[in-house]
């Protein structure tokens, strides 16, 4: 992944986020791990919302087998920010994402970010294929 800052114009989807009080650390800006708690929360809403996924009942769930995250500038409570969402790279049974977090009216990410899910079946746990309305949602995204 490259170390240039990323832009708005980088990613295809977006999510508000909305920070909280508790997102802050000791250091007045929002702690590291949080940053991974909106691209989980982007990704899954992606998943669910565009992808079809039944993150309760279905027969596929995704695991992440591999997380990143690049920092560019603090963000502290309240600050709104908005996610951006993309698929850097598309496989069979995985996918990596790519995702940026932008302060309001900022085109600048103030942090991006990769987070890779392999899908498998619920029961075995063995990968199986991406397809059907998932996949074409995943494409439709794709960079």
């Amino acid at each position: 992944m490259s170390q240039e800052i990323h832009h708005r114009e980088d990613y295809r989807w977006f999510q508000p986020i909305t920070t909280r009080w508790l997102d802050n650390d000791i250091y007045g800006h929002v702690n590291n791990v949080i940053y991974y708690s909106w691209f989980d929360t982007i990704a899954n809403n992606f998943l669910i919302t565009e992808g079809g996924i039944d993150i309760q009942g279905g027969d596929r769930i995704g695991y992440i087998v591999h997380s990143q995250c690049n920092y560019n500038s603090a963000i502290a409570y309240p600050e709104s920010v908005e996610a951006g969402f993309r698929v850097n790279r598309l496989g069979n049974s995985s996918v990596e994402y790519g995702i940026g977090i932008f302060r309001q009216d900022i085109d600048d990410a103030a942090a991006w970010g990769t987070f890779t899910h392999v899908f498998v079946d619920r029961v075995s746990e063995r990968p199986v294929a991406i397809d059907g309305k998932l996949k074409q949602a995943l494409e439709s995204v794709l960079v």
